[in-house]
């Protein structure tokens, strides 16, 4: 793979507040990576900002220690990754195949998220270590050059 352009790492619990910090992170990030085409941008960044949502709002802790979660975010001249982590989650095994929006239940909301993200980048995988759930998501920018 090629040289790295951009990289960001935030750890801390996960609540809320880490949601506006990770934006932050993401355009400082964007900054550096101007290149990357806009739409490209926008739906890398909606899909680790829809990850980690989820995480702050529906992960499970394991024990009585706070769930933390993690964000790496690397950019290379062609492609973008995401790793998001659930630090001291439960274990969970999420139908990555399945994911996908409700169609005979507008109001329902369960799995819309999954299936967003899904949409979004070039592809999601889901791995546990140890006590943390881990999320990669990749989004291939072939328009994107340095």
């Amino acid at each position: 793979m090629s040289e790295i352009i951009g990289h960001s790492s935030r750890q801390g619990p996960a609540i809320p507040e880490i949601i506006d910090e990770l934006h932050a992170d993401l355009d400082s990030l964007w900054a550096k990576a101007s290149f990357v085409p806009e739409m490209d941008q926008m739906a890398f960044t909606t899909a680790v900002i829809e990850a980690a949502t989820n995480v702050v709002q529906h992960a499970t802790p394991a024990s009585d220690a706070q769930l933390q979660l993690g964000v790496d975010i690397t950019i290379w001249p062609r492609r973008l990754q995401a790793t998001v982590s659930e630090i001291g989650a439960a274990a969970s095994r999420p139908d990555l195949d399945g994911a996908s929006s409700p169609d005979q239940d507008i109001e329902a909301e369960s799995g819309r998220g999954l299936a967003l993200i899904r949409a979004l980048v070039s592809t999601v995988t889901f791995e546990r270590h140890g006590d943390t759930n881990v999320w990669t998501l990749c989004k291939e920018s072939p328009q994107a050059q340095r």
